[in-house]
């Protein structure tokens, strides 16, 4: 199910991040509606995840925190890096709109983080040059205003009050400035998932909630919700879920006399439901993933890390299927190490991770590796490829990178 309006959600096109941890230089280009990170143990998977993640907490908890929560420059800095973590973000507010351009540099002190370069500039047009309309160093500078903001449009000067606060999260707060306010709306939108079965086996106060949280605590509380705002939205979620679960008939809420609320889930052979703390793993991961998927109103951007585990192996090609039907409504970055997820891909969807000699993340999308296209067009699967070592790099028994011999080996 498509909510209305899919074609105008903000899409990211390409990412570059420099000396974040292992990403010493890293660019992801042309970046497709479902996008999914592949590779080994320590191939820098998970902390691509986290820059998503970084940034979204720059903008919701601020920087400070952010920062502070990663054990500050020591830890984040890439190793034997000089210079400052930047990272430039590329996106369209709409399909069809221009495409705008972040940048965000950030160095520290003696006191803490400081945002020593920030700026938003957008090209109107194929062939326009590109105009820098918010741009800012140390914490002041120039932004435009107005809908379409120009050098015809006012400019305004601008002295934020703290050297870690973000010019676009302070100045996108002003009705005067919808472009900047656009890109914070965005990327105060963006979900990253972190479930586990055992966080959905809860019995949380009642109270309808609107959106699953990162760990997926409030399961019972969302069900309640779609069942009492959207229960056509319910139904499609858990018919989807019953495809995968034999015999799985029904799942309700019930509230306790405590005020607190039951999740139930009923198979057909039987009478009387069971409670959720005695359901499969596989089958609360599964709950939780389609009611993630087809949110009514679904978060700009969603980030899942690893939705292998718990999960049956059968299940998770029709996962992936699952997620590019989504995606037509979201964003969704995806990391795994399953064969078995990766299975349901297209090349043009995943991108292969490893570490070079240097100990840096590089990557290269399946589509982009020689011969991959002719086999999956001769009837291969992405998953069998890759444990049968047929891409380029990224053994998955290895734990380091580089490009692979002529001997097969790496």
């Amino acid at each position: 199910m498509i909510p209305t309006g899919a074609k105008s959600i903000p899409r990211i096109e390409s990412i570059r991040i420099r000396n974040y941890r292992a990403l010493h230089d890293l660019e992801l280009t042309d970046l497709t509606p479902l996008t999914v990170f592949l590779g080994p143990n320590g191939s820098g998977k998970s902390t691509i995840f986290d820059v998503f993640a970084f940034l979204s907490e720059c903008f919701t908890v601020g920087l400070r925190k952010a920062w502070d929560r990663r054990n500050r420059f020591r830890e984040l800095r890439s190793r034997g890096a000089q210079g400052p973590i930047e990272f430039e973000l590329k996106y369209r507010e709409t399909r069809d709109s221009a495409l705008m351009t972040y940048f965000l540099s950030v160095t520290e002190d003696a006191r803490g983080p400081v945002v020593s370069q920030e700026w938003l500039q957008w090209r109107r047009g194929q062939t326009g040059k590109p105009f820098r309309f918010l741009d800012f160093h140390n914490g002041e500078g120039p932004v435009y205003a107005g809908e379409l903001p120009d050098r015809t449009t006012e400019r305004i000067e601008e002295v934020l009050s703290s050297p870690d606060a973000l010019a676009v999260n302070t100045l996108g707060q002003l009705a005067r400035h919808p472009r900047v306010s656009a890109l914070r709306e965005f990327i105060i939108g963006w979900h990253l998932s972190y479930l586990s079965a055992d966080n959905t086996r809860g019995i949380p106060e009642s109270g309808p909630q609107e959106r699953l949280s990162e760990i997926g605590d409030n399961l019972p509380n969302v069900i309640q919700f779609l069942g009492e705002q959207h229960p056509d939205r319910l139904r499609f979620i858990l018919d989807r879920l019953s495809r995968r679960v034999p015999r799985l008939e029904s799942v309700n809420t019930e509230i306790m006399a405590d005020g607190r609320l039951l999740l139930q889930v009923k198979d057909a052979p039987f009478e009387r439901p069971i409670m959720a703390k005695f359901v499969s793993d596989g089958t609360l991961k599964m709950l939780a993933y389609l009611t993630l998927l087809h949110d009514p109103i679904p978060p700009r951007l969603v980030g899942i890390e690893e939705p292998e585990n718990q999960l049956h192996p059968r299940l998770l090609q029709e996962l992936a299927e699952e997620c590019r039907n989504a995606s037509a409504a979201t964003q969704l970055m995806v990391t795994t190490h399953s064969p078995f997820f990766v299975n349901g891909l297209k090349p043009t969807e995943l991108w292969v991770l490893y570490r070079d000699e240097a100990g840096f993340t590089q990557a290269k999308r399946a589509a982009d590796m020689p011969h991959i296209n002719t086999l999956i067009a001769n009837g291969a699967l992405l998953g069998d490829l890759w444990m049968e070592n047929a891409f380029e790099f990224g053994d998955p028994l290895t734990n380091a990178g580089g490009m692979r011999r002529r001997t097969g080996t790496l």
